[in-house]
């Protein structure tokens, strides 16, 4: 909170996580929502009329009610009881104690063993053959903290067989989430887990805690100051993309990053594989701004820009300096058959709500984004 950076934990005590979760579920005012990236993801697809979405994950009969009418959910994945996650929101200025926050999150903690045992999962793989999808989202590999290290490995295996499972040809977009664990990180980034999907989404705690855990670029960094630097950020995004992305010498799918922070994001792309970033990093930017706010389209008043005016488009290569121009607020650049996508965000200066912004973002951004067939 003190920097106003947004955070998930495991609440490993049953017990009283449920006391909480009863006592915050009664309370007069309480709001229950969609919730799981998988979910909200979901969600968002399916305010297209014309999508229709299959969620594989435990829904219990709260979520249920709450899910749109094109999201469909197979039997095997009801289950008689809600997981609940509980989220603390904050506003810029709120006092805890000692702290104060610079700008409004969220920090959000549940003790979500069905999402952790990533339960779901075989279901999945068994539904896909029905429902062809032509896009498959994955997330809730950070719930796995709450397990054993030897439960961690096994299963992080299993995603991998069931990854591969998947139709050739078939996007996967792989969600990260807020985490503590660098060894859990590194088994993610290393266990071939990067290269068996095509698309990764992320914000800069996940950023920079994935260099840190695989020893990546500014990975001596412990923390972001402030808005994190671009250059920093695009070194981050295009070694993840040498190192683990699709290569002539290198059997990877992965040949998509969508970065988000809050006050820029940046789409970054391996040459060939994809089309329509300009539209699709903006719709992502929009997203933000109007979800934050709670409004139709973007409302001049209650927004700030917040991006820097100029930056350097690398801080270990030769970067060149970028001044932004209000007109074409998307800026291109390209590095050594990465190209990247950067677009300021219009800042919701009092958000009605937080949480669920990094998935509108995601599954916006590849809503616009065209996957070239190879």
């Amino acid at each position: 909170m003190g920097k106003g950076a947004a955070a998930e934990r495991f609440f490993s005590d049953k017990e009283t996580f449920h006391n909480i979760a009863q006592i915050a579920s009664e309370f007069p005012g309480a709001q229950h929502y969609v919730g799981g990236n998988a979910a909200l993801i979901g969600q968002k697809f399916a305010a297209n009329s014309d999508l229709k979405v299959l969620l594989c994950g435990p829904v219990g009969p709260k979520l249920h009610e709450l899910l749109d009418d094109n999201v469909f959910v197979p039997p095997e994945s009801l289950q008689e009881v809600d997981e609940f996650h509980l989220i603390l929101e904050y506003q810029a200025g709120e006092e805890w104690g000692q702290l104060k926050a610079p700008h409004a999150n969220r920090f959000i903690f549940s003790h979500d063993l069905s999402n952790g045992a990533m339960n779901m999962l075989e279901v999945f793989v068994s539904s896909l053959e029905e429902f062809q999808p032509d896009l498959v989202v994955l997330s809730g590999l950070h719930m796995m903290e709450g397990q054993s290290k030897e439960f961690q490995r096994k299963r992080l295996l299993e995603v991998m067989t069931a990854i591969s499972d998947i139709p050739t040809g078939i996007p996967v977009h792989l969600e990260l989430a807020s985490m503590t664990n660098r060894e859990l990180m590194s088994s993610i980034v290393h266990q071939q887990v990067f290269s068996a999907v095509t698309s990764l989404g992320l914000n800069e705690q996940e950023l920079l805690f994935l260099s840190q855990s695989a020893s990546g670029p500014h990975s001596s960094l412990s923390s972001w100051t402030g808005v994190p630097d671009v250059g920093m950020v695009s070194d981050i995004l295009f070694w993840i993309l040498k190192e683990h992305g699709k290569s002539e010498s290198r059997a990877s799918d992965l040949t998509r990053i969508h970065f988000h922070t809050l006050a820029y994001h940046i789409l970054a792309t391996v040459d060939g594989h994809w089309a329509n970033q300009l539209a699709a990093v903006a719709a992502g930017a929009r997203v933000a701004g109007t979800q934050a706010c709670a409004t139709e389209t973007i409302d001049t008043r209650r927004v700030s820009l917040k991006a820097p005016r100029e930056f350097m488009t690398s801080r270990s290569a030769d970067g060149s300096r970028v001044m932004l121009n209000p007109n074409e607020p998307v800026v291109e650049w390209h590095r050594e058959g990465v190209s990247f996508h950067f677009t300021p965000v219009l800042v919701c200066k009092d958000p009605v709500r937080t949480v669920g912004l990094g998935d509108a973002i995601s599954a916006e951004g590849l809503f616009y984004s065209e996957v070239h067939p190879h």
